[in-house]
């Protein structure tokens, strides 16, 4: 028995073995969702198991953890109603309400989640496998990026307090609220990227509803009572069920003027086909990436093996920004090749709340028999598997795999896997790594391994117009966040930033009068009696 072999025999525990410090705690959220400033318990629920499987009767088996709300298309549409109300197209309390006000609301939601750091990541850890160091930066990196929003709108706020004259026409120019936003956030960092969406649509002053992800949505239900105390009734409404039930009735009814969902373009093109007023929808999407990652003939091969691994494998590679294929010259291919497997086969495996581990279990209860299914395709088409351990399983465990030489006959060379394989494809000119952009239909970033810049210079002249992300000698990524995150063709529509994101949930809106004595008069009569929150020369410092 291999080295492997022997701790995956062990990798799952009894459950009085697990660590006190993080045996899940009880849960009194069980089912809750909000509405219209109303926190209840659904009737309905569905049960939530952990990939974290417990040794029963000597077999692992996935333990109930909690119960998510299961509501019905009636539950949807009283959200629906709920945020209508709240955004009274345009003249709800919220809408307008002044920035400082707005923001005053956001920083006090913040103050009153961070003592529940440890709660949230705690469920995070347990609902998708994250280990716990990465669980508690999710939690730090979603408080940073409430901080960091609040200060992109004063800056905002700042420029927009001043009246411009151009030609006899005095005005001000601000940015207002869209209206109803629905924010669907992904499973694999539900918390940070929900919020993402979700915080720079509310500090604009639109109403949103928050649908949550099938899997990772347990994180969300402690942090209800903040937002049923920090925003008036129906600005924040946070329910869960199926898409068809939930998300379809939003879409079809016309009342969403704003869709901000992450996940796939296949699901993201359904939701906006079923608005029958497209035109009038505005989309903020991120969806499918195929980053590649192009070594070059001068590589630093050492690099550029231990920066493919982690950019293939953080999170078992379900991050969007994951490299999920690898090119390298054919004549450096098996050179990189050793130093890949040596990497991988050294990959810390363990429970997440163990000190150390990399390569946890899959949330998906179908993901390790998927991974089977793309390699077997890959080995039928000619490729094998090349590290020792590659494909091994338990339960909801995959050890990864570094497939090669990988072709354009393979699925692995088309579709995201979004999970622990290594694709890597041997090339003989730039011309094929050109063919293979030119005919993908991602276009989200791509990393670059080399030194030569008579030969990376007119390479990053062709991929900057084909992906929205070019990285030189480091893997592919989504931070900081000041940095626009976005992506061409089917990887993304609308880019998010800290700054971005509050242009893209709110529109240019102006005053404009002609500038003679009775209308400057009455502009500074607005002003001084502070009688308009729009219209306004204070900002906030």
């Amino acid at each position: 028995m291999s080295s492997l072999d022997a701790r995956l025999q062990s990798l799952f525990p009894k459950p009085e073995d697990v660590p006190a410090a993080h045996a899940l705690r009880s849960f009194n959220e069980d089912g809750a969702f909000l509405v219209d400033g109303v926190i209840s318990h659904a009737a309905s629920r569905l049960p939530v198991t952990s990939p974290l499987c417990l040794l029963r009767d000597g077999r692992p088996e996935r333990p109930l953890i909690g119960e998510a709300p299961h509501l019905s298309t009636q539950d949807a549409l009283a959200a629906l109603d709920a945020a209508a109300r709240a955004w009274n197209n345009g003249r709800g309390a919220w809408p307008t309400m002044s920035v400082a006000a707005r923001i005053e609301r956001v920083e006090a939601f913040g103050q009153q989640i961070r003592p529940l750091r440890e709660t949230v990541a705690r469920l995070l850890m347990w609902e998708i496998g994250k280990t716990w160091p990465d669980a508690l930066k999710e939690f730090d990196r979603t408080l940073e990026y409430i901080h960091d929003t609040v200060e992109a709108l004063k800056e905002l706020d700042r420029k927009g307090s001043r009246f411009e004259i151009e030609k006899g026409v005095v005005g001000m120019v601000r940015r207002a609220p869209l209206g109803v936003v629905l924010c669907m956030g992904p499973y694999n960092y539900p918390l940070n990227e929900t919020f993402t969406t979700l915080i720079p649509a509310l500090i604009m002053g639109n109403a949103a509803i928050v649908k949550l992800p099938r899997m990772g949505l347990l994180c969300h239900l402690p942090l209800l009572k903040a937002f049923a105390d920090c925003f008036p009734a129906g600005v924040v409404n946070v329910l869960a069920g199926d898409g068809e039930t939930i998300s379809s009735p939003f879409m079809k009814s016309g009342r969403v003027d704003v869709l901000a969902f992450i996940g796939s373009s296949r699901v993201g093109d359904l939701l906006k086909h079923q608005h029958p007023k497209p035109h009038r929808l505005r989309s903020v999407l991120g969806l499918d990436a195929k980053n590649p990652a192009i070594v070059l003939e001068d590589a630093d091969l050492d690099l550029a093996a231990r920066e493919c691994v982690r950019g293939a494998l953080s999170f078992n590679g379900q991050r969007c920004t994951a490299l999920k294929i690898l090119f390298v010259p054919a004549s450096r291919a098996e050179a990189l090749l050793e130093k890949l497997c040596a990497q991988v086969e050294a990959l810390p495996v363990g429970m997440p709340w163990e000190e150390g581990a990399f390569l946890t279990p899959l949330p998906e209860t179908s993901k390790p028999e998927r991974m089977a299914a793309l390699v077997e395709d890959a080995r039928r088409q000619g490729a094998r598997v090349v590290n020792p351990n590659g494909g091994k399983t338990r339960a909801t465990f995959y050890f990864p795999s570094v497939v090669y030489p990988v072709s354009a006959a393979m699925q692995l060379y088309h579709v995201e896997q979004f999970g622990p394989i290594i694709p890597v494809v041997p090339y003989r000119s730039l011309e094929e790594l050109y063919s293979y952009f030119d005919q993908s239909p991602y276009g989200q970033q791509a990393s670059v391994f080399g030194h030569d810049p008579a030969q990376i210079g007119p390479l990053l002249d062709g991929l900057a117009n084909q992906v929205c992300r070019v990285n030189l000698n480091t893997q592919c990524q989504r931070g900081p966040d000041t940095f626009p995150f976005t992506g061409r063709k089917d990887s993304a529509e609308g880019t998010l930033s800290v700054s971005d994101a509050l242009r893209v949930f709110s529109i240019r809106s102006m005053v404009a009068a002609s500038y003679d004595k009775p209308s400057k008069q009455l502009l500074t009569d607005i002003v001084t009696g502070r009688s308009s929150h729009f219209l306004r020369t204070d900002y906030i410092l």
